[in-house]
């Protein structure tokens, strides 16, 4: 089977290593890529920079209007071929043909947003800050950038950052997953049809000693990063040790609050949605439910929704809930159900030990609740990033606020409710950067950042929309005096 090539400098290359890694399909089980995985990652990174380097010079100079023109051509491209890549993500990380199918829309509406780069990056003039003098603000770019990516969305995570990267005067290398390459692989076939100048963006595989490199190299002036948080905390140590500006997103252990007077239908099956979406693999996820005066009615509403998810390959039809990505990630989610046993929880649903037919050989996990945790135990602070949902009852909407805002993450938390007052005093309490009220996955749109807060995100500037484009610029001040007697002379 053919080892996958980088690509750099406008040129498919050999990686300089012998060493490699399977590309498995999580359903399946078969090896469908091999993908570099050896520790010649610092002379890639070396070629990739010095191409990098020299694209930028030239492309920071080009007038913003026509920089963001290959973005629509881009658009175009991932719009004919979204089908296709769709299969490809479904094929490598195991969610539904339908949810690669809206990852790739929500990577497209990035690239609508970039596109707006003449009114996002236009500076700031204040005439006359002084006598007979005046003083503006522009924005230009940074330099070589970098993107490292995760296996869960093989394309979107990308598109939070390249777009406003290029369109902003920026060069960039991506490395993506080496679980999930496959997609970015047909990514960068369309991108090389665009007509950048070489090296603008490239594309290297690997692992750790790939990221390091690039945590390390001069001449890389930023790191995107979406990951668990004890990998963004190293991404970010790390990278701003060595002078650089990063954002790096972590983990989760996103809440649910649902109020006793919620709508049970629509709440049980957005919130089955939410914790069971792409087998619970996204930073997204909603993973505590806390149903609140005892609301028995969501509890079994809850339970039968879960229930009847249909567990399967993600091309075959009818299928709700894919597997988890790896043998290695099915048995670390198995041992913390049994751990929340040992804690005291009592497992409500049991989707251990999951037997598909004509897909043994797949990571499966059926869809898990496990009721009654005690609030203090570990489990409750643990991200299992899979099909698990943590089902608690609490007294109070206060005491639930408390319970959220006592947590390490701060990705999302929602809420369900009909009362404007009680979701009014949700969104302005719980401590996390995305609210979702009456919704299970509170995912901004392009033209928002996508926020996190305490130990779900590590920066200051988020991916997506005005955020980016501002992490993807430096600031640069000119305070300008023009003397009439030097008009006269000149």
């Amino acid at each position: 089977m053919e080892i996958l090539k980088n690509y750099i400098n406008g040129k498919w290359a050999d990686c300089n290593t012998t060493e490699t890694s399977n590309v498995v399909n999580p359903a399946t089980g078969e090896v469908i890529a091999r993908v570099p995985a050896g520790k010649a990652a610092a002379t890639e990174i070396e070629k990739a920079v010095a191409a990098a380097q020299a694209a930028y010079l030239q492309w920071k100079d080009v007038p913003v209007l026509k920089r963001i023109q290959p973005l629509f051509k881009l658009k175009q491209l991932l719009e004919e071929n979204s089908a296709e890549i769709a299969r490809l993500i479904t094929m490598e990380s195991g969610k539904t043909l339908a949810e690669a199918s809206g990852e790739m829309q929500r990577a497209i509406e990035n690239v609508e947003v970039a596109a707006g780069a003449p009114m996002l990056m236009q500076s700031e003039f204040l005439e006359n800050i002084a006598s007979g003098i005046d003083e503006y603000m522009v924005r230009q770019p940074l330099g070589v950038t970098a993107c490292i990516a995760p296996f869960n969305f093989p394309a979107m995570i990308s598109f939070w950052f390249l777009p406003y990267a290029i369109a902003c005067g920026n060069s960039m290398i991506i490395k993506p997953s080496e679980k999930v390459p496959l997609t970015m692989v047909k990514i960068f076939e369309l991108i090389d049809q665009l007509g950048l100048p070489d090296g603008l963006i490239s594309m290297i595989h690997g692992g750790k000693d790939t990221v390091d490199a690039i945590l390390d190299h001069p001449l890389i002036r930023s790191v995107s990063f979406v990951g668990s948080t004890p990998v963004a905390r190293y991404i970010y140590a790390r990278g701003t040790a060595n002078g650089k500006r990063v954002q790096a997103q972590g983990g989760a252990k996103n809440p649910v609050v649902v109020l006793p007077d919620a709508d049970i239908e629509m709440s049980s099956q957005i919130i089955t949605d939410s914790v069971y979406g792409c087998a619970g693999q996204r930073c997204l996820a909603a993973s505590v439910v806390i149903t609140v005066d005892n609301n028995k009615q969501i509890r079994d509403a809850l339970y039968a929704s879960a229930q009847n998810r249909s567990v399967g390959y993600g091309l075959d039809k009818g299928v709700e809930m894919g597997p988890v990505i790896s043998a290695e990630s099915k048995t670390r989610i198995e041992s913390l159900i049994n751990k929340g046993i040992t804690e005291g929880g009592s497992v409500l649903l049991d989707g251990r030990n999951a037997a598909i037919k004509s897909y043994e050989k797949g990571n499966f996990i059926r869809p898990t609740i496990i009721e009654n945790l005690p609030v203090g135990g570990e489990l409750l602070r643990t991200e299992i990033f899979g099909p698990v949902m943590s089902l608690l009852h609490m007294k109070t909407v206060e005491e639930a606020i408390a319970f959220i805002n006592n947590g390490a993450y701060g990705n999302m938390a929602c809420v369900f409710t009909s009362r404007g007052s009680s979701a009014r005093k949700f969104r302005n309490q719980a401590m996390a950067g995305n609210i979702g009220i009456n919704i299970g996955v509170a995912a901004p749109m392009a033209q928002f950042p996508f926020s996190g807060w305490k130990e779900s995100f590590f920066g200051d500037l988020h991916g997506q929309g005005k955020h980016a484009v501002e992490f993807f610029t430096q600031t640069k001040v000119v305070i300008e005096r023009w003397p009439k007697e030097w008009s006269r002379k000149f």
